[in-house]
C-alpha cells in the first residue's frame, strides 16, 4: 500500500513539474495581468510538488527505521550468522578492490 501511494506521489509530482515548465514557458510570453496569473499558478504547483517530496522523504524515512530495526532484531537473533554475512561481503568487496 506505501509503495503504491509513493507511485502515485512520484507521477503526481513529476505532473506538477511538467505543468510548471510549460506555466514558465507560457509566462515568459504573457505580459500584464495573464503573467501574474501565470507566476501565481507556477508558485501553487511548486509548494504541491515540495510538499509531496517532503511527504515521500516522511515514508522513505519510515522504511528505513523499519528496515534498521528489523536488521537489528536479526543480528540479535543471530549473532553469528551476522557476522559471518558481514565477513563474507568485506572479503567480497576486498576482492574487487585489490583486482583494480
Amino acid at each position: 500500500m506505501s509503495e503504491q501511494l509513493d507511485s502515485m506521489l512520484i507521477d503526481e509530482t513529476k505532473d506538477a513539474l511538467k505543468e510548471t515548465a510549460q506555466l514558465i514557458e507560457a509566462a515568459a510570453n504573457a505580459n500584464g495581468e495573464e503573467a501574474k496569473l501565470l507566476y501565481a499558478r507556477i508558485a501553487d504547483n511548486l509548494r504541491n510538488a515540495k510538499r509531496r517530496l517532503v511527504e515521500l522523504e516522511g515514508n522513505a524515512v519510515e522504511k528505513a527505521k523499519v528496515a534498521a530495526k528489523q536488521t537489528d532484531e536479526y543480528v540479535h537473533a543471530h549473532p553469528w550468522q551476522a557476522v559471518g554475512i558481514g565477513a563474507a561481503v568485506g572479503l567480497l568487496i576486498g576482492f574487487l578492490v585489490a583486482r583494480r
